[in-house]
């Protein structure tokens, strides 16, 4: 397996799969989503090649934050999407993603990352904690329309 910075050329395969990971994003606003985090100055996407070389099977977009729960620093490299499609889990895309993310967030001069995930996505927090995150705070939050 190979992981890799994003290419022009991913973008079919990098939008499926933010698809995947975020299916609550509308259809016709992906693209322009997708073209505004890749404009941003602070993020940077990195895709796994399949083996077989058919295609992507996983990505992790990481970007600079101002702050993080838990963290001491300021500004912080956030794991703000990590994705690998269900037929290649457990076989250390997850994990080779994760340590490109933190070579790319050790040279921008970060020495945090920080990263969440859904309460109810029990597998995720379980793949964070064996990369070595450690959980620091559960939220519930709330919203009003006015």
């Amino acid at each position: 397996m190979k992981v890799r910075p994003y290419i022009g050329s991913d973008n079919e395969e990098w939008v499926r799969m933010r698809r995947a990971l975020w299916p609550e994003l509308a259809a016709e606003t992906e693209a322009e989503d997708a073209a505004a985090w890749l404009a941003r100055p602070d993020t940077h996407v990195l895709v796994a090649e399949r083996p077989d070389g058919s295609g992507l099977s996983g990505f992790a977009e990481v970007a600079a934050r101002p702050y993080a729960d838990g963290c001491e620093t300021s500004p912080v490299a956030y794991l703000e999407g990590w994705y690998v499609d269900a037929d290649e889990r457990r076989t250390g895309v997850g994990a080779a993603l994760l340590r490109a993310a933190e070579v790319w967030a050790r040279r921008q001069g970060y020495t945090e990352m920080a990263s969440d995930a859904l309460l109810e996505n029990v597998v995720s927090q379980q793949a964070h904690e064996a990369l070595g995150f450690a959980e620091v705070e559960r939220a519930v939050k709330y919203r009003k329309g006015l």
